[in-house]
């Protein structure tokens, strides 16, 4: 009888020790094991520049190699020259024509520029040159064709042409010419710009302005009194600049001359009034002063209306009224401030010599 009971014991034991196995076994989960997910990352496409372009615009006079030395001056920091595009019209087929996929860096325009009349460029091939009406009568005719492809928000269209940027509605202009999609940077100096100087291959200088009637000069004593009077500030001995032809030491002022012509018409072919005779410079002067069409035109070369001389003459009920004056330029280099006697290096990203657009 004992031996029975054990034998049950045993047996009781032995399915409480198998039912408790199995009961673990139930509750125990899986191991998880957790992979990361590796995504793709998104592949940014670099975009690719185009060294910097240059584009000689005009052909020097006898009396002038500024073309020439800019020229020399880029070639040496072997920028891809043009020197077969003489308008806007030229440039942009040019730029259009030898697109290649790699977007557009710098591009520089080389151009003379007179402040009042306009620059060497012309708008198109054998048109007028550029200036602020007529790009903007350009423009409005359609007369250019479309920039198209490689412009960015970080490209750079230099003019190096001097004081255009005090031009500040012609550089809108400009900046609308070379625009696709994108918009670039139009960059110019308020500075005369040098290539070729004697102690410099490429500088800026500070321009200073006196006029005169054409052949009726007041002498370097009476003008250099105007200058001190309209620049009372400047260090600069005025008499012996205007005797001065050429910077002869590292940032010596010296003064330059040309003539700058300008011509009005009145039509009297439906007007009740006689057309008019003049005897005098005044009264020609009087005239311009009294016709409002003709006072804001003239406004606009910023220069008083006594320093021209001036004529008529009468062609197909068409009065004609030309205007000349002489400009005197006195140039001053511009110098560091410190340290050895130098030019300052015309860096386009230094915005006290350049304005950009």
């Amino acid at each position: 009888m004992k031996k029975i009971v054990n034998t049950k014991v045993i047996a009781i034991v032995l399915l409480a020790v198998s039912i408790s196995f199995t009961s673990c076994n139930r509750k125990k989960k899986p191991t998880t094991i957790n992979t990361p997910t590796v995504l793709a990352e998104e592949v940014k496409e670099v975009p690719v520049y185009r060294e910097s372009i240059v584009f000689i615009t005009g052909v020097d006079s006898e009396h002038s190699n500024y073309y020439t030395s800019a020229k020399m001056y880029f070639e040496e920091k072997q920028f891809e020259v043009v020197t077969e595009a003489f308008s806007l019209q030229e440039i942009i087929a040019w730029l259009n024509n030898n697109y290649d996929d790699r977007l557009y860096s710098n591009i520089h325009i080389v151009s003379e520029n007179n402040p009042w009349k306009g620059m060497q460029l012309e708008t198109t091939i054998n048109g007028e040159i550029v200036n602020e009406r007529t790009l903007r009568n350009t423009l409005i005719n359609d007369e250019l064709p479309k920039l198209e492809k490689g412009i960015t928000e970080e490209t750079n269209v230099v003019f190096h042409a001097p004081a255009l940027a005090n031009q500040v509605n012609l550089m809108q202009e400009l900046k609308n010419v070379f625009s696709t999609n994108k918009q670039p940077n139009i960059v110019a100096t308020p500075y005369y710009t040098v290539f070729g100087g004697e102690f410099s291959k490429y500088h800026l200088e500070k321009p200073y302005y006196g006029f005169y009637p054409t052949a009726h000069s007041p002498g370097k004593v009476d003008l250099s009194k105007e200058f001190a009077k309209k620049y009372p500030n400047e260090d600069i001995d005025w008499l012996e600049t205007l005797y001065n032809e050429s910077e002869r030491y590292v940032g010596e002022a010296y003064t330059t001359k040309f003539n700058f012509p300008i011509k009005m018409e009145v039509d009297f072919t439906d007007s009740d009034n006689a057309m008019p005779t003049f005897t005098s410079q005044e009264a020609i002067m009087d005239f311009i002063e009294a016709d409002e069409t003709l006072l804001n035109e003239f406004k606009s070369y910023q220069i008083p209306i006594e320093k021209f001389r001036w004529k008529t003459t009468v062609k197909d009920n068409k009065l004609i009224i030309k205007g000349i004056t002489t400009v005197v330029c006195v140039l001053k280099p511009l110098i560091k401030p410190y340290g050895d006697l130098q030019h300052i290096a015309p860096e386009i990203d230094n915005l006290r010599l350049y304005s950009i657009h």
